[in-house]
């Protein structure tokens, strides 16, 4: 039988309705595979094995009665320990809440399990979600799965998720995004990840990082996958006042339109005033050349200002609400918190003029940002500037989040998928930039990029 552990979401569910396998075999497929790689690469951090057994079971009882609650039925996925189970430990990666259990169940959780999707376990963090490299301190740093020799950053701060869906140890995954937590890990594991805009995933039962810039997002394997996973993860809730009056969308329709008429941005690493590796300058020319044959048209654009600006703008924000959230614990000198994240915490200690000024430039800059890419259906552009590092020589001062702050910022979504490899054989990755609320149309150009090339289906040798 094939490897099912090897299979993407949507080939284990044409599987499921063929009768080539079941639910039950996928979960079994899946634990083994965790068994065997996870004491390495350390990207779960609470197994659910009991419970997703007796889930798959109940999944395949369910196909064979004739009830099929869709394309996510009996599908895996893993969640970011950011993200509350009810009943499970939830420590958001903090030594501090090692052993706290959750209250409740995030909405985007019980939106997944009433698709029929199935809980694997809770994946590893960086310490409050604050960190683009992925490395935790106290509770352990994931290998990326890309490097058999070396340990290499994983990317963060959804650093589990991106190793769990990368190493084939999870076909799904939950992610959340502040300045590029979705995104980072999905470059440097070869993966998909989605930036949604705020709203249209319910914050509900997630530990906040900065609440003006959080939203949570699937990753993914394939854009497909990460479409179908988005479609589940939306819908008001009560208990998140953002999520009124956002009608869901169902991205499913429009998926396979292609590119042809679009007009798509693209940019140098001198207009955003940030340096590409040439690797991946050379691969986010290929992938526009891609994209060019496929029929869209590519159009240069001016930007109204640096990413770099726009990045540092987004600390300040960031550092600020995390400080709001967690500055009693960072100020707490004996309390067991990495001293990076402690460091990046307390930079919040910004007056509130400061901060307010900045969040009332933000319309203004979101606007300017929008004008510039008046003619455009989206902007092109790499997700970071150069592939995964060495975690040995990691600035911790510093993060990879250059190209990915703006969309936070800005309000806006994005979406990250493989468009090439390092000579070192790492991953490297194309970010597609949309409006706010343009997930469908930035999937539907990932879709098409998809299609035409195989970097999404290369897998690690574990």
């Amino acid at each position: 039988m094939t490897d099912l552990s090897l299979l993407s979401a949507q080939d284990l569910a044409v599987g499921y309705r063929s009768g080539a396998f079941s639910p039950v075999d996928a979960v079994d497929a899946l634990l083994a595979r965790i068994h065997r790689l996870n004491p390495r690469l350390h990207a779960f951090i609470d197994l659910y094995a009991d419970d997703a057994r007796l889930a798959a079971e109940g999944a395949a009882l369910l196909l064979r009665a004739g009830h099929d609650l869709g394309p996510l039925h009996g599908i895996p996925f893993a969640i970011k320990d950011l993200i509350e189970v009810a009943g499970k430990p939830y420590a958001a990666g903090s030594k501090i809440h090692l052993g706290r259990p959750a209250r409740q169940t995030a909405q985007v959780v019980r939106k997944l399990v009433q698709a029929g999707a199935i809980m694997l376990g809770k994946v590893h963090t960086v310490e409050f979600a604050f960190g683009g490299w992925g490395t935790n301190l106290h509770l352990g740093t994931p290998r990326n799965p890309w490097s058999a020799e070396a340990h290499y950053t994983p990317g963060g701060s959804s650093s589990g998720s991106g190793v769990a869906v990368g190493a084939r140890l999870a076909p799904l995954a939950i992610g959340t995004d502040t300045g590029g937590s979705v995104r980072i890990p999905a470059s440097f594991n070869g993966i998909t990840g989605l930036k949604v805009t705020r709203g249209r995933i319910s914050n509900t039962g997630i530990e906040p990082l900065s609440p003006t810039l959080d939203t949570p997002g699937p990753m993914a394997r394939t854009v497909e996958d990460a479409a179908v996973m988005y479609r589940a993860m939306q819908g008001a809730d009560p208990a998140d006042a953002l999520t009124f009056g956002i009608i869901p969308e169902d991205p499913l329709p429009g998926l396979k339109r292609g590119v042809a008429g679009l007009r798509l941005g693209r940019i140098t690493g001198s207009d955003c005033g940030v340096i590409w590796d040439n690797e991946v300058a050379a691969a986010y020319e290929a992938a526009t050349e891609v994209l060019a044959r496929l029929g869209a048209t590519i159009v240069p654009i001016r930007l109204p200002g640096p990413f770099s600006d726009y990045a540092r703008l987004s600390h300040v924000v960031m550092a600020a609400e995390a400080y709001a959230a967690h500055g009693h614990l960072a100020e707490d000198a004996a309390s067991p918190m990495g001293e990076p994240v402690r460091a990046r915490i307390l930079a919040g200690r910004v007056a509130a003029k400061d901060y307010l000024q900045l969040l009332w430039r933000r319309p203004d800059m979101q606007a300017e940002f929008l004008a510039a890419m008046d003619g455009v259906d989206a902007l092109l552009t790499p997700t970071t500037p150069y592939p995964a590092r060495a975690v040995e020589g990691v600035d911790e001062t510093t993060a990879p989040s250059e190209m990915t702050r703006v969309v936070n910022l800005l309000g806006l979504c994005a979406l990250a998928l493989p468009d090439g490899f390092s000579a070192q054989g790492l991953p490297l990755s194309l970010q597609i930039i949309g409006r706010p609320f343009a997930e469908a149309e930035v999937l539907r150009i990932g879709f098409a990029y998809q299609q035409a090339t195989d970097w999404h289906l290369r897998a690690p040798a574990l």
